[in-house]
């Protein structure tokens, strides 16, 4: 079972995410604790008035709302509501929230069976119950006693293999509910799970899934009140429809919150730096002859997404690597200066340059007129031109036979010009 806390400060947000949930028939409020009634007799009313009723009683608790999720294995998934009520009621208790108001909902619109229980952290004395560390305090030794006591499949022993959205289709009617949730669903699984530390660099993650964060422009309203925006793009990278704002999403994904992770993930991702590196140490090695556009194809089996930031002329000026196995997404030169756009395009002039007449033993004639149907989007200025050398070069191969071998060629054939002529 794997257990996760999250605070807010709205509980109407809170609660709206999970009725929203009941009303599109993907999840169900199954109980409660600390209600005057039954889950099922609860109206949206009850619901929020318990919740904020006792909030009132100390107003400087500002986030005051407390969602946790429950996550089990999908083996799974035939635990029953029994006993799942049984576990959120342990759980609850055991980590200090036994005698609070909370309701719990079944979700089930994702792969694995999970629960959502929503609650407040003001007690009915008006105290506040601290969340500082509550997560490796209470929450840890809570999940691993009830993982023994009701027979559950350990946290340690789960399948890692992690959810992953379907890029934002360019399909969605824009400006009604589904393109929001898909935007939602994204952001909600590439903010929380990778590591970046700009804006720039969460878009380099954001684009892959058709999505883009929009500070605005320099003197715009978005701009001067710090606010972001989320477009929606084009399978050609282009924006369409209406952007939404970040504070109407349920997570917050406000420049605010974003600049929050930015120092933290600057010390997060720094273990994960030498695996790109080394990532693309191996291509050079593994290849005498490479152009940029191959590269990216070889990385990206390796699980590292290269996105190239190219100008109106279609010259290469920045890169950036999304590497999906540690979440880390690094700008080329942050790696290194061999690592940067310019250094990755030297070293591949560089190969070609010094193989000589190596190539045509790596790439065929087919070969690079394959490259050129097969990765014209990933191809620069450079690449095209290195291509054209290549396909030139490639048709005066004669240039590179032994000379011996040459003069043995023509003598043949002179000779068996004689012969025919003589008959």
């Amino acid at each position: 079972m794997v257990a996760i806390i999250k605070t807010g400060h709205s509980i109407r947000a809170m609660l709206n995410y999970n009725e929203n949930k009941i009303k599109e028939w993907k999840a169900e409020c199954i109980g409660q604790g600390n209600y005057p009634v039954d889950a099922d007799r609860l109206t949206y009313a009850m619901k929020l008035n318990r919740l904020e009723k006792q909030c009132k009683l100390n107003e400087n608790v500002k986030r005051n709302t407390v969602h946790i999720s429950l996550n089990f294995d999908p083996s799974e998934a035939n635990l029953s509501k029994e006993k799942l009520l049984e576990i959120a009621e342990s759980y609850m208790a055991k980590i200090g929230f036994g005698n609070q108001p909370y309701l719990i909902y079944q979700h089930y619109d994702a792969g694995h069976p999970h629960i959502h229980i929503t609650t407040i952290n003001v007690q009915e004395t008006g105290k506040r119950i601290a969340m500082h560390n509550i997560g490796r305090d209470m929450s840890e030794p809570a999940r691993k006693k009830i993982e023994q006591v009701f027979n559950l499949v350990k946290a340690e022993n789960q399948n890692k293999k992690e959810y992953k959205p379907e890029p934002v289709s360019a399909r969605v009617q824009y400006g009604k509910s589904e393109t929001k949730k898909a935007i939602e669903n994204v952001l909600k699984f590439v903010v929380s799970n990778y590591k970046y530390t700009s804006l720039p660099e969460l878009n380099a993650v954001l684009k892959l899934y058709n999505i883009e964060a929009d500070k605005g422009a320099e003197n715009s309203r978005v701009a001067k009140h710090n606010g972001l925006l989320y477009h929606a793009l084009d399978e050609k990278g282009n924006r369409i429809g209406v952007p939404i704002k970040a504070s109407q999403f349920y997570d917050k994904p406000t420049l605010m919150n974003l600049e929050n992770k930015f120092a933290i993930n600057e010390i997060k991702r720094q273990p994960d730096k030498s695996r790109i590196k080394n990532a693309i140490d191996t291509v050079f090695l593994k290849n005498n002859v490479i152009i940029l556009a191959q590269l990216v194809k070889q990385l990206q089996k390796d699980g590292i997404d290269t996105v190239l930031r190219q100008n109106a002329e279609g010259l290469v000026y920045g890169v950036t690597f999304v590497d999906h196995k540690t979440k880390s997404v690094f700008n080329g030169s942050n790696i290194g200066k061999e690592y940067s756009a310019k250094g990755l395009q030297d070293r591949c002039d560089s190969n070609i340059e010094n193989v000589k007449g190596e190539f045509q033993r790596t790439y065929s004639k087919d070969d690079l007129i394959n490259t050129i149907k097969e990765d014209r989007g990933l191809l620069s200025i450079n690449d095209i031109t290195k291509i054209v050398d290549l396909l030139s070069r490639t048709e005066s191969t004669f240039d590179y036979l032994n000379k011996d071998f040459v003069r043995q060629r023509r003598k043949k054939k002179t000779s068996s010009w004689k012969i025919m002529v003589r008959g």
